[in-house]
C-alpha cells in the first residue's frame, strides 16, 4: 500500500460556491484553505450550524477576533463535513476519541459513528482543515516573533535545536513554525496533542520533514505569511507509546485546533 498524496489545499473564498461532492473514499487527504476575514458575517449568520457545546465554547472568548475565528473554522468544517458526508451539517455530531496517552476522553476530534476523519487548524487570519479516509492532523501557525522563537526552540527535540542553533537570527522564525506546524499536525494525527512531549519527536526544520514511522508528514503550501503541514497515518512500524510533556512554553503554538 503506497502513502496517500497531499495535494495543495484549496482556497475557500468568501462566496463558497458549491461545496464537495459526497466523500469517494481512496487516495489522499483533501485540504482546504481559508481566511477568516473573508467569512466572518456569513459564519455569524451560519452560528445556527453549530452544537451547543461549540457555540458556548465561541462565546468564551473574550476578545472578538478569537470568537470570529473559531466560529469561522467551526461553521465552514460543519458546512464540508455536510457536503462530504451528504447530509444537514448541523446534524453532524462530533465526538473525542479516546486520548492515546491517558484513554480520558480528549484525544483526536471525531464524527460519531463516521468513517471520515478530519483535523482542524487556526491561527492569525487563515484556517486550515484536512478530511481524509484514515487519522489526519493539519496544522498553521504563523512566524513567532523573537522570544517566542526561542522559547520554542528550548522544547525541541535535541537535533532540531541543533539545526536551529546552526541557523542566522533571521533564519530561526521561520525554521521554527516550519518544525512546530510538523510537530502539531503529527500530534494531532496521533491524538495525543501535546500531551506528548514535543522533545520525543523528530520532525527537521529544514526543507523537508523528517520521517516519522506509520506516518506521512507533508508541509502545505497555505498563505502568505504562514507555515503549515499536514500528517496522515500509513502503514508502518507500530509507535511506542506516547510520553507526557514535562516542559511546554505558555506561547509555545500560535494556533488552535477543534
Amino acid at each position: 500500500m503506497t502513502a496517500p498524496t497531499t495535494s495543495e489545499p484549496r482556497l475557500l473564498g468568501a462566496a463558497t460556491g458549491p461545496l464537495p461532492a459526497p466523500w469517494r473514499y481512496g487516495g489522499g487527504p483533501r485540504l482546504w484553505t481559508l481566511r477568516v476575514a473573508e467569512h466572518t458575517e456569513r459564519a455569524r449568520l451560519r452560528e445556527d450550524l453549530l452544537d451547543p457545546d461549540e457555540r458556548a465554547r465561541c462565546h468564551g472568548f473574550v476578545r472578538s477576533v478569537d470568537r470570529d475565528r473559531y466560529r469561522v473554522g467551526h461553521v465552514v468544517l460543519r458546512e464540508l463535513l455536510g457536503a462530504y458526508l451528504d447530509g444537514d451539517p448541523a446534524a453532524v455530531r462530533l465526538v473525542r476519541e479516546p486520548c492515546p496517552g491517558c484513554g480520558g476522553p480528549h484525544g483526536r476530534p471525531a464524527v460519531a459513528g463516521g468513517p471520515l476523519h478530519f483535523s482542524l487548524s487556526h491561527s492569525g487570519g487563515a484556517v486550515l482543515l484536512g478530511f481524509a479516509d484514515v487519522p489526519v492532523g493539519v496544522d498553521v501557525e504563523t512566524e513567532p516573533d523573537a522570544e517566542a522563537t526561542q522559547d520554542i526552540t528550548a522544547v525541541l527535540h535535541p537535533a532540531e535545536r541543533a539545526e536551529i542553533a546552526g541557523l542566522s537570527p533571521r533564519d530561526r522564525p521561520g525554521a521554527v513554525a516550519r518544525c512546530w506546524a510538523r510537530k502539531e499536525s503529527y500530534l494531532k494525527g496521533v491524538g495525543i496533542g501535546l500531551g506528548e512531549d514535543p522533545a520525543r519527536t523528530y520532525v527537521g526544520t529544514g526543507p523537508a520533514p523528517g520521517a516519522v514511522p506509520g506516518w506521512t508528514l507533508t508541509d502545505v503550501p497555505v498563505l502568505p505569511g504562514y507555515a503549515a503541514a499536514c500528517a496522515v497515518r500509513t502503514p508502518g512500524p507500530p509507535a511506542a507509546a506516547p510520553q507526557t510533556a514535562s516542559r511546554i512554553p505558555g506561547n509555545a503554538s500560535t494556533s488552535s485546533s477543534t
